[in-house]
């Protein structure tokens, strides 16, 4: 038997397995600016006279009922956004809104083809991350064992992780992995048995992991 390297294990924690996200895509971030700059009255009420035509901050200003300040931050962030613009006329700034922003943001949430962009690929395993969250600690030990048997094979198909195919592993070699997440070795050793991930030599010999697991 050659002696074990025992790896490293870099368990998730519960926080990494909720919030382990993919980035979000371009197009979700250009719509959600977008949709954050128009998520307010006063905001929508400028979109809608400046459909009217260009408007200066002052005239805006007395339509909105609302301090020249006010009414210069709502033009900016609507221009962060790309929805307006404004031009120098003598001695005011003329506001113009940029409708095509509008008109494309429409377009792209109206293509049902394009509606998948907006988020990163269905992870598979979500259900299975969700249900580990109510098992493990904030160290990724199992602070309870479930007792629905689908839920205890999530449990041990994430203990299964650490331990590396084509190596076989003594009682105690195993035992120094498994208690990584329970002090309860002889549970864990004998589930992944019984569950057929693991298999051994007869009389508590050698173990090793199953392909197929």
């Amino acid at each position: 038997m050659t002696e074990l390297n025992q790896p490293e294990l870099n368990l998730p924690t519960p926080n990494q397995l909720e919030t382990n996200q993919p980035e979000i895509s371009e197009l979700h971030s250009e719509v959600l600016n977008i949709l954050k700059a128009l998520a307010d009255a006063n905001r929508l009420r400028i979109v809608g006279f400046l459909a009217q035509g260009p408007l200066t901050v002052e005239q805006l200003s007395a339509n909105l009922v609302l301090s020249m300040s006010t009414t210069s931050h709502h033009l900016s962030r609507l221009a962060q956004a790309g929805l307006v613009e404004s031009r120098s006329s003598g001695h005011y700034s003329l506001y113009t809104l940029l409708p095509k922003a509008i008109e494309k943001l429409t377009r792209q949430l109206l293509q049902h083809e394009k509606l998948p962009d907006l988020a990163p690929p269905v992870a598979a395993d979500a259900p299975d991350r969700k249900i580990l969250l109510s098992f493990l600690d904030n160290e990724g030990r199992i602070t309870n064992f479930p007792t629905q048997r689908k839920k205890y094979l999530i449990v041990l198909r994430y203990v299964l992780e650490s331990l590396e195919l084509g190596t076989s592993y003594t009682e105690r070699e195993l035992n120094d992995l498994l208690r990584v997440f329970s002090d309860d070795t002889a549970r864990l050793r004998r589930s992944l048995v019984d569950f057929g991930f693991m298999a051994r030599e007869g009389g508590g010999g050698l173990y090793w992991r199953i392909p197929e697991a």
